[in-house]
């Protein structure tokens, strides 16, 4: 343990903990109204543990091990806290069947009761947690006992993967590869097939029909990712994962921490700004990090955060929103999300393959042909692989499917800190066709770096249509002497799943048709991106 201590001490780089000497209670049996039982683990130091605060961490991943163990309770633990980590309904030795997301909010209202009837209980619970284990806080959050004193949600939302599951977009990547990942976990040399097995999973997503990928990637069905492929977001079979409106009855102070290339982005602004509205007391943190690629800053403003709120006291001062400004490089305050001060601004495609605040003249469109079979793939930006976050595009944009508009070069800063959107005029020679857009910053040597992006299903694309598009919000200074520029293409893959062009459901469609695409920008057909410049 004391070893362990030391590597985790210097691969975060936290601040010395108060003890090294940590006691682990394993295999604590947490009754639920059901008759089910789930595990829990208590860590907590050898001496003087019972009465500390509890931080409950609430996990789908285990107890044990070095990454979803030690990683998430052993800081705590050194620094003030007894950390209690659950393993989630029917994973890891927890009773009853595992359907992810499902039974997390009468689950997590049964285990805080259970913690307040300790007799090594203090009185003071935080509940804090990444990713699942994020939202299966809010699925409680408006209904916490007077115990819970503060959340700490990182990248995570109230919605979690709904947001995956757009009629008008499906995110393929992600969700696939988190079902083949909770699919997998239990079984021996899990993490070595994980790390080991990664190409055979990325030719599944070049399965026709959609539906059998689980299959090619695992052998078996996978339950999860059969829902995925053949439900929305609407279907009725995703009712009860979305906690959205708990969120502005929360009632106490919450921590969001996200990143500006993490999955869950947008919904976590979202629930920051559903906050900040309903007047709660509530802080936010965006880094330049991907979902998995946080800094040790976070976890030490974590602790921070829990323990004086667990103690009744104030944490350490701070403005209610920090945010890190790539480009400039630097972390900046500010008052709100989205900050005051900064005023769309449209940055017109014009021909010739140049980008401007003025609207452009009269031209013909400009054409690719996107063809499924050899899709636009996706390169660096809002994924869970190696490679993700910011990208060198230069390969990408030499695609014949890719068309990029870029500003002359920059006479002067050019600060974006907000939500970013699209407006572009296409037509298609099939009536179903995507389009993605995707903001990038070319520096003096003509290097191309991704900032954000998103993507749009259309219907009807065979007209002039005006597709619009939300790309992931962004705090980006595009410095004196570079270029601002917008990718156009109809894919990012395996991000999105292909478009078949058919209008065949994801999970049955069999034919690729590759179609030819135009992109417009006249006087009637003013494409443009929208970005909130520092005004």
């Amino acid at each position: 343990m004391k070893l362990l201590s030391h590597v985790l001490q210097r691969l975060l780089k936290l601040d010395p903990p108060l003890t090294r000497d940590i006691a682990v209670h394993h295999d604590l049996r947490v009754p639920m109204p059901d008759g089910v039982e789930l595990l829990a683990d208590r860590w907590a130091p050898r001496t003087g543990g019972d009465g500390l605060p509890t931080v409950l961490l609430r996990s789908p991943y285990g107890r044990s091990g070095p990454l979803f163990g030690a990683a998430m309770a052993l800081p705590w633990a050194e620094r003030g806290f007894q950390a209690v980590v659950q393993s989630t309904r029917g994973t890891f030795g927890s009773g009853g069947v595992f359907d992810p997301m499902r039974q997390e909010r009468e689950d997590g209202l049964a285990t805080l009761e259970w913690v307040g009837k300790q007799p090594w209980f203090g009185g003071s619970i935080v509940l804090a947690g990444a990713s699942y284990l994020g939202y299966v806080q809010w699925a409680v959050a408006d209904s916490l006992p007077p115990t819970v004193k503060a959340m700490v949600a990182q990248v995570t939302e109230s919605a979690l993967t709904l947001e995956f599951l757009r009629a008008d977009g499906l995110s393929l990547e992600t969700p696939f590869g988190w079902g083949v990942q909770v699919d997998g976990q239990e079984r021996r040399f899990a993490l070595l097939r994980q790390l080991t097995q990664g190409r055979k999973r990325s030719r599944a997503l070049f399965a026709l029909p959609l539906g059998g990928a689980d299959v090619a990637a695992t052998g078996h069905r996978v339950d999860y990712i059969q829902d995925v492929l053949a439900h929305d977001a609407e279907s009725p079979r995703w009712a009860g994962l979305d906690h959205r409106d708990r969120v502005a009855r929360v009632s106490v102070p919450v921590h969001s921490i996200g990143g500006w290339y993490d999955i869950f982005l947008p919904g976590q602004l979202r629930d920051f700004q559903a906050l900040q509205e309903a007047g709660r007391p509530a802080r936010l943190t965006v880094g330049p990090w991907t979902h998995v690629g946080m800094s040790s800053t976070v976890m030490r403003e974590n602790i921070a955060f829990g323990l004086a709120h667990a103690r009744g006291q104030q944490p350490p001062e701070r403005a209610p929103v920090r945010l890190y400004v790539m480009g400039q490089e630097a972390w900046r305050d500010f008052d709100s999300w989205p900050p005051e001060g900064h005023a769309p601004r449209r940055y017109h495609l014009q021909p010739g393959g140049d980008l401007a605040d003025q609207p452009p003249g009269e031209s013909p469109p400009d054409r690719y042909r996107y063809d499924p079979a050899d899709p636009t793939p996706a390169v660096g930006g809002v994924r869970m692989v190696r490679g993700a976050g910011r990208a060198d595009n230069t390969t990408l944009e030499s695609r014949p499917d890719v068309r990029t508009y870029t500003t002359a070069v920059l006479d002067q800063d050019v600060e974006v800190v907000g939500e970013v959107s699209a407006e572009i005029w296409f037509r298609s020679s099939l009536p179903y066709a995507d389009v993605f857009v995707r903001l990038c910053d070319v520096d003096p040597r003509g290097r191309s770096y991704n900032v954000c992006d998103g993507l749009v299903s259309l219907t009807g694309a065979d007209e002039i249509s005006l597709a619009k598009v939300t790309l992931w919000p962004t705090a980006y200074r595009f410095k004196r002497g570079h270029r601002i520029r917008v990718q156009v293409s109809s894919g990012a893959f395996p991000r999105y799943a292909r478009n078949p062009g058919t209008g065949e459901p994801h999970a049955t469609a069999t034919t690729l048709r590759p179609a030819d695409q135009e992109v417009h920008h006249d006087l009637q057909h003013p494409s443009a991106v929208i970005l909130p410049v520092r005004h």
